[in-house]
């Protein structure tokens, strides 16, 4: 049975490059890096980068990480000092901001989790539902 996420493993062009933007400017925790991959984490996420030739989509496939809310803004700020490349605007409960990596890689950083976005949007979404939307 499963129980949860391992880990996510992003193809990246430049290990150097990946690896600073993720344990200098969005926090991850180095652990080792060899000649074509590093391993980091982020809490009890495991993330792998390893080299390669990244072909991220254009879609709304993305992969978001949880901030708390009283830290958001400040963070915001951070990644902006830094210049980051936003992909998109928020539009959805809870404060986010959409970002890509040196590879292009889609990311969010969001305050909130679940319940707050099912509890947030149950009066919206019993006045105005989504079409064909089922609560399960």
């Amino acid at each position: 049975m499963l129980t949860g996420l391992n880990h996510i493993t992003l193809a990246v062009s430049n290990l150097n490059s990946s690896l600073s933007f993720y344990t200098t400017i969005l926090g991850f925790k180095g652990h080792v890096k060899w000649a074509t991959g590093a391993y980091l984490s982020l809490g009890d996420l495991w993330l792998c980068l390893s080299l390669g030739k990244p072909a991220p989509k254009q879609d709304y496939s993305h992969i978001a990480f949880s901030i708390p809310p009283l830290q958001f803004h400040i963070f915001q700020q951070q990644l902006r000092t830094h210049n980051v490349v936003e992909w998109k605007s928020n539009s959805s409960e809870g404060d986010s901001i959409y970002l890509l990596d040196p590879d292009e890689h889609q990311l969010e950083i969001h305050a909130g989790d679940l319940h707050s976005r099912l509890n947030s949007r149950l009066n919206s979404l019993q006045l105005k539902p989504y079409k064909d939307l089922i609560w399960l």
